[in-house]
């Protein structure tokens, strides 16, 4: 079983995301779950929104304790919650950022990507300056990060539950795809 930890804002599209990402993963063969976590609800709130999926049944029905990848849709979150919690030794860590977050030390032990998912967002003219909706950019950074699903079924994914935006949609999650960037891997201190 695999299990995905996403971090956003209110506001941000992140529970969107990984209904989305659910539908990709199912076209691809695989079980899912996909559920959202909330404290306040409102604009701008922390979000946690959580996606399993495994090639057999799903019967575990808890929150996401101990996932194996992690994906931040805003990197203001990093200096005041710990994404990294519980996050598996070799797990990766995708994070929204035009550049390497500093301080990437504390990622040590896992593989730390980066995309700049607001920009691609704002220049495929999805949310606004002020507010720049990034989950289909960040579902294409994600089937790159994670090898899979296919870029083809994310688009489909995109295609079929955004019909009215899809196109801009589906060139931000391409672009996405493309534009990712890897840290190298740091090994945990001895």
């Amino acid at each position: 079983m695999l299990e995905i930890r996403f971090h956003g804002r209110g506001g941000q599209g992140t529970v969107v995301a990984t209904i989305l990402m659910s539908k990709a993963f199912f076209r691809a063969g695989y079980h899912v779950q996909s559920f959202p976590f909330f404290g306040v609800e409102r604009r701008g709130a922390p979000v946690e929104a959580y996606l399993r999926l495994d090639r057999q049944k799903i019967l575990l029905r808890t929150n996401v304790y101990s996932p194996d990848h992690v994906v931040v849709l805003d990197k203001t979150l990093l200096s005041g919650i710990d994404v990294t919690r519980g996050l598996k030794p070799g797990g990766s860590v995708l994070i929204n950022s035009p550049a390497a977050p500093t301080g990437a030390g504390s990622f040590s032990g896992f593989r730390l990507a980066w995309v700049d998912a607001s920009r691609i967002a704002l220049n495929n003219r999805i949310g606004s300056r002020t507010h720049p909706i990034v989950n289909t950019s960040m579902m294409g950074a994600v089937a790159r990060v994670l090898g899979m699903p296919s870029l083809e079924d994310v688009v489909a994914s995109i295609r079929e539950e955004l019909p009215g935006d899809a196109e801009r949609n589906v060139t931000a999650a391409r672009e996405a795809y493309e534009a990712v960037h890897f840290a190298e891997t740091v090994k945990p201190a001895a």
